[in-house]
């Protein structure tokens, strides 16, 4: 998320609590992200031993930090005892909750051409291009912008909140407070009952031209490229980046934090839990390229003729 115009680290903190400045107080910040989205001119947080290093080496201009560390040249640090409930009151300060006031809000901008159905939601500052059709009882959320040529089919939900939360020491769960955008292209379906959640601090992107079944999940922060097919009951998890003329058939799952290189086709009921190299065809769980496989699961059907052979041989040999 962008500021509408920078801040000092100075302004920042006097909206924060127990914070200390670590570098100088007019040290400029453009935006907020989470580590995995974060941009030069970006504050972020980390509380985890095994993101320090990512943090203090990423792009981020000024990091809040639980931690007494070396601040990296070029860079502000905040100490502050709680780094994400203080990353939390910046979103809560700069994109508030708004609630809306009715079915559609007045600062929506609605283009030439759109239809919208009855019992359609349209949440604060939404943008929707030309020549759209939103069919009833689909949910707009704030913040979410769609192209031209758009068809969102009835009780899909655009611009969610994250499902991104943090376990705390009792064992309970705190949220990750969301304001990223959700951003679908021109000529994009989103089937019946499908969710794209809004990014925590980035965008969620769906490309121009891509079409999903009904029942697809699509996590926060996730960049979906150009003519991208989602098959029915899918689900990809946040900040996973499908390249264009990606095929996903039914029922597969694409766990967090991967590349799905361009062109590459996962067949149904897979499960993805690495990268995967575009222009292949892939299968199974886990997921292996689909000729590897097939001989794989040709091998495992094979096998208990192997030992009722070995054990016949064996007992020959007894005689």
């Amino acid at each position: 998320m962008k500021f509408d115009s920078p801040k000092t680290v100075k302004q920042l903190a006097e909206l924060l609590t127990d914070v200390r400045i670590v570098g100088s107080p007019d040290f400029p910040v453009s935006g907020m992200n989470e580590i995995h989205m974060v941009e030069e001119g970006d504050i972020t947080f980390v509380d985890l031993d095994k993101y320090y290093e990512k943090a203090l080496s990423s792009k981020a201009s000024v990091i809040l930090i639980d931690k007494e560390v070396e601040c990296p040249a070029g860079k502000c640090l905040m100490i502050t005892s709680d780094p994400m409930g203080n990353f939390n009151r910046l979103t809560r300060h700069f994109r508030p909750f708004l609630p809306s006031t009715a079915m559609i809000s007045p600062d929506a901008k609605i283009g030439k051409g759109t239809i919208i159905q009855p019992g359609v939601f349209i949440g604060n500052h939404v943008e929707i291009g030309e020549n759209c059709i939103i069919h009833a009882n689909v949910t707009i959320n704030d913040y979410t912008i769609i192209g031209n040529n758009t068809i969102i089919q009835s009780g899909a939900v655009i611009g969610g909140d994250a499902c991104y939360f943090q376990r705390t020491k009792n064992g309970t769960f705190r949220k990750f407070e969301s304001s990223g955008r959700t951003i679908l292209g021109n000529d994009v379906e989103i089937g019946a009952l499908t969710a794209v959640d809004r990014g925590v601090s980035g965008d969620t992107i769906v490309g121009d031209g891509t079409k999903m079944d009904n029942f697809v999940q699509i996590g926060h922060d996730t960049h979906i490229g150009k003519h991208v097919l989602i098959g029915a009951h899918s689900a990809i998890a946040g900040v996973t980046v499908i390249e264009d003329y990606v095929s996903v058939w039914a029922s597969v799952l694409i766990n967090k934090d991967l590349v799905i290189g361009k062109g590459a086709v996962i067949l149904a009921a897979s499960a993805v839990d690495k990268s995967l190299e575009g222009g292949k065809t892939y299968f199974g769980t886990p997921v292996s390229e689909v000729r590897a496989k097939w001989k794989e699961m040709a091998a495992l059907r094979a096998l208990p003729d192997m030992i009722t052979e070995m054990h016949r041989l064996l007992e020959q040999n007894k005689k």
